[in-house]
């Protein structure tokens, strides 16, 4: 039997007053993706929620930070990698409707300059490695349950 190797990753969730997602794209990702990242060492997953956000975005304060929920994804069957994904929503005052970040981190990222900008959650179609699987879970602008939510 292969050896199943778990991966922790934070995930985040990042909107607006307005109710917009932030998301971007960067080098090498076939899709939209959203902020997250790999747990370091000793780390909670919360703790990475904040240090991630910062690496890949430059947005340095979130507000009202909740978590949604956890799942366990298969990243590749063989050999097996699982990611075990903590996924939370935080909401920022951001007034730019995008910019580029360049990533500083020292990590295989560093250099990299991501394209953010804001979408609605409501369309947001498919992301990147199924990132988008929980945005069904934000409240809307006006704080209602949002539409995926009410058919679910």
């Amino acid at each position: 039997m292969e050896q199943v190797t778990h991966v922790q990753k934070a995930c985040a969730y990042v909107t607006r007053s307005t109710g917009e997602l932030l998301v971007f794209d960067g080098p090498g990702h076939d899709a939209l993706q959203i902020p997250k990242g790999t747990l370091e060492p000793g780390e909670s997953p919360r703790e990475a929620l904040f240090r991630e956000v910062l690496e890949e975005t430059g947005l340095g304060t979130l507000n009202g930070v909740s978590h949604l929920t956890t799942d366990v994804w298969t990243r590749r069957r063989s050999p097996p990698k699982r990611y075990v994904r903590h996924f939370f929503h935080a909401t920022v005052h951001e007034p730019r409707d995008g910019w580029t970040h360049v990533v500083t981190d020292g990590g295989e990222e560093d250099g990299a300059a991501f394209e953010l900008f804001w979408i609605d959650p409501s369309s947001a179609g498919e992301f990147a490695l199924d990132l988008d699987a929980y945005v069904h879970l934000l409240p809307s602008a006006d704080g209602a349950e949002t539409a995926a939510t009410a058919s679910d």
